[in-house]
């Protein structure tokens, strides 16, 4: 008799979750409206491993004896340093560099997968969640930019989302660089303070000027008590910074024109602002107008990690969660100009950009809106076991219904259930109908087939005539022969598909 005082407890790692039969159905329809619309620009589908070698995701061996925080990193037994990966970019850059002589270039391609980051759990951020990239690898020109925030608002469109109810927000890393010069902080020397500085910027839809100004300066103490150590910019760099931030227009032409001043003085930030000229007229000329592609200096991901324009898809519908609490999802993806990243393995310039969609947040997200059916396929179809003798006769209906494509099951649990207990069985599964055979059934050549659906409404039918009438729709008896169209039927009735 086994021990029970040593078993084990069943428990999940913080921040993992596992996911069920609905759940999984939903982010197969999503995947898929995702893929075809990726697929329309002509990208094409590629496949890297969730492990990769420590220094080629970017991150670096500190002094210790593992590798930098953020990612779940283990030995190899030759030594080297193995990670999950953290997103779906770092591991493109090095499949595109391992494989740059045979690929046709500019190299348009997308995945999707689990990341992991090594962070802490908190509501609504997991360890493990999903995304969807796509990327443009050999293209300098900013038609290719333009390209992915036009996919990406095809994408939201495609997935339910009315115009209006999300915008495809365009920065340029270049701009924001350009800023950080003309006070000062460029140069590999301020990067620290540069990614302070950045910091407080991204916090603004949050805290607003008011708070930004605080983090900028000498930091900030929020309702708990806790102090921030802000940037500690002088005025000057203080104001500068705050007129790039509010240098957003009425429009996409005057938020250009304004930050053609803010930059004044600014190679680099003259050439972002070009840049976001461009890809404005581009997305413009496509009849993609400001309620869909929008330039907009709030954007500043990829703090390091992004060279030029960068984009954001934010969801703009508000809604209420489960305890009646307002909901706003603000990104659920972006992306941008990433032309150094190929060039670690290379030695010499690769130009590349594209962006990411997090699908586990915009399910999240288009589930709360009412955007994506989140039940559960229906089961299959249940061929009961009336006499344990004659089991090789009900396979041999299962066999003859997962030939016509339909999705079948035999009942394979406890032998001595009743067909009663077997029924139930099936309606926990989500069964649209099943097949009963008993002896009289068999001697006569037919079977019985069980409209589970339409039984379960015949309660709720107070007329007895059309009570009759339903009882007999939900349960006749047809030639055996006959069981593959009668069951389809059933299913048509419903629009049962497992797609």
């Amino acid at each position: 008799m086994a021990d029970k005082t040593n078993k084990l407890k069943a428990r999940l790692p913080r921040g993992l979750a596992d996911r069920g039969p609905a759940e999984i159905a939903a982010t197969r329809r999503m995947i898929e409206t995702i893929r075809v619309v990726f697929e329309r620009y002509g990208f094409d589908p590629v496949e890297t491993p969730a492990i990769e070698y420590t220094d080629a995701l970017g991150k670096f061996l500190p002094d210790q004896d593992r590798p930098n925080e953020g990612v779940f990193s283990f030995q190899d037994d030759d030594e080297q340093w193995l990670s999950l990966r953290y997103d779906l970019t770092a591991p493109l850059a090095r499949h595109v560099a391992e494989n740059f002589q045979n690929l046709a270039l500019p190299y348009r391609s997308y995945r999707f997968g689990w990341v992991f980051r090594n962070e802490k759990p908190g509501p609504g951020r997991f360890r493990q969640f999903m995304q969807f990239d796509a990327d443009t690898v050999g293209s300098g020109t900013m038609a290719a930019d333009a390209e992915i925030c036009m996919m990406a608002a095809d994408t939201m469109e495609a997935l339910g989302i009315a115009r209006g109810q999300y915008v495809v927000k365009v920065n340029n890393r270049k701009v924001l660089d350009g800023v950080l010069e003309a006070i000062g902080l460029g140069g590999e020397t301020n990067a620290g303070m540069r990614l302070t500085v950045l910091r407080a910027i991204d916090k603004l839809d949050r805290l607003g000027a008011e708070g930004v100004k605080l983090l900028l300066g000498p930091g900030r103490k929020d309702e708990s008590g806790d102090f921030t150590k802000g940037a500690g910019l002088d005025s000057g760099g203080i104001d500068r910074v705050l007129a790039f931030v509010g240098s957003k227009g009425a429009n996409g032409d005057a938020t250009i024109a304004n930050l053609k001043n803010v930059v004044t003085g600014s190679a680099s930030g003259a050439d972002g602002v070009e840049e976001l000229r461009q890809i404005s007229a581009l997305t413009t000329s496509a009849n993609y107008g400001d309620d869909r592609v929008l330039v907009d200096p709030s954007v500043v991901r990829g703090l390091e990690y992004y060279t030029g324009p960068v984009y954001e898809i934010e969801l703009l519908v508000e809604t209420k969660d489960e305890k009646g609490r307002p909901v706003r999802f603000g990104s659920v993806g972006g992306g941008g100009r990433y032309d150094g990243l190929v060039s670690r393995f290379r030695g010499e310039p690769v130009p590349a950009t594209g962006f990411s969609i997090g699908v586990s947040r915009l399910q999240a997200a288009l589930t709360l809106i009412g955007k994506l059916d989140n039940k559960a396929a229906p089961g299959p179809v249940l061929v009961t076991v009336f006499d344990r003798e004659r089991v090789a006769d009900y396979q041999k209906m299962v066999a003859a219904l997962r030939g016509a494509g339909i999705r079948a099951e035999l009942y394979l649990g406890n032998p001595k259930h009743s067909v009663g207990q077997q029924l139930k069985y099936a309606d926990k599964r989500g069964s649209p109908c099943a097949v009963i055979q008993g002896g009289d059934e068999k001697q006569k050549g037919e079977v019985q087939i069980k409209d589970l659906i339409l039984g379960a409404t015949l309660t709720a039918i107070k007329d007895r005539d059309e009570y009759l009438k339903k009882q007999a729709e939900a349960q006749k008896a047809v030639p055996e022969a006959t069981l593959v169209d009668a069951v389809r039927e059933v299913l048509t009735r419903h629009g049962v598909n497992w797609a």
